[in-house]
């Protein structure tokens, strides 16, 4: 794609950056979205549907269509709600998403492992193993429904800690209000969360935790070290004394930010008498 850009345009939005997202969404292939097109069929004209969504993002007249909802079952019992956007949409968000690494990497905490470049759940594993010997006690959390529980001025408030760039803040937040199409056709608001699944959400949900969590838990306990994967993370403590503390105090933090520990998944526990999982938890 030419590299051309019409000076008219209100947002600089290079060409070449919708060309590298599109290549990214298609080696990660994914199913059609609530327009029922396939990357193949978008592909049949792939020149011209290229240019369309370059030429609106750069406009600020592209509005997201609603995700189709995907219903995943869960290994252990139910379901978990999938967003899948359209392949136009994925490449939009690819973009942004791409934007918004280069600068919110530099600044993640080490110990944050899920969805990040050269990381990942056995890197977290191996930190949790080591830490292990030498800190007994160990708080074993999962946040409930983070992604459905998201709270968006929050999370906008978090993008613009990294851009003030107004295409970036202006599509991160016309995704998280775009309505979820369920099966039976109908379209559910949404006013909280960001949509599991959808291309930019990893990078928003570490920025989230970011500041909910990773930041928060350095600052206010600067001894204490953890691995954190998305939702689900491991603090080691010297005492089973100390983790009823911070277990406390982290559950008033989530919910001053509209997040919850999941009362079911969360645990302390003696690590000398456990091994920790593929996941970065212990059992």
């Amino acid at each position: 794609m030419s590299e051309s850009r019409l000076q008219a345009k209100p947002f600089d939005i290079r060409k070449s950056m919708v060309w590298e997202a599109y290549k990214r969404v298609k080696a990660s292939k994914g199913a059609a979205g609530a327009d029922g097109q396939s990357a193949g069929q978008f592909e049949q004209d792939l020149s011209n549907n290229l240019y369309r969504l370059w030429n609106r993002m750069s406009s600020g007249s592209y509005f997201p269509p609603p995700v189709k909802a995907a219903e995943i079952p869960k290994a252990s019992g139910g379901v978990r709600v999938l967003g899948v956007p359209t392949v136009a949409g994925r490449i939009a968000q690819t973009v942004v998403a791409m934007y918004l690494e280069r600068l919110a990497e530099p600044v993640f905490h080490r110990d944050s492992y899920g969805y990040r470049p050269r990381r990942s759940a056995l890197d977290a594993v191996a930190a949790c193993r080591e830490r292990c010997w030498r800190n007994d006690w160990v708080i074993d959390l999962d946040v409930r429904a983070f992604f459905d529980s998201v709270d968006h001025s929050l999370m906008l408030r978090a993008v613009e800690r990294h851009t003030d760039a107004r295409w970036v803040l202006l599509y991160v937040a016309r995704w998280l209000k775009a309505p979820m199409l369920k099966a039976d056709g109908s379209l559910a608001a949404r006013d909280r969360g960001t949509p599991q699944g959808s291309a930019v959400s990893p990078v928003l949900a570490n920025l989230y935790l970011h500041y909910a969590f990773d930041m928060w838990l350095a600052r206010e306990h600067p001894g204490v070290t953890f691995e954190r994967y998305c939702d689900d993370a491991v603090i080691h403590c010297t005492s089973q004394a100390q983790a009823v503390k911070i277990r406390d105090a982290l559950a008033r933090r989530l919910a001053d930010v509209g997040l919850e520990l999941h009362p079911g998944k969360t645990r302390i526990v003696y690590c000398k008498e456990c091994v920790t999982n593929a996941e970065g938890g212990v059992m």
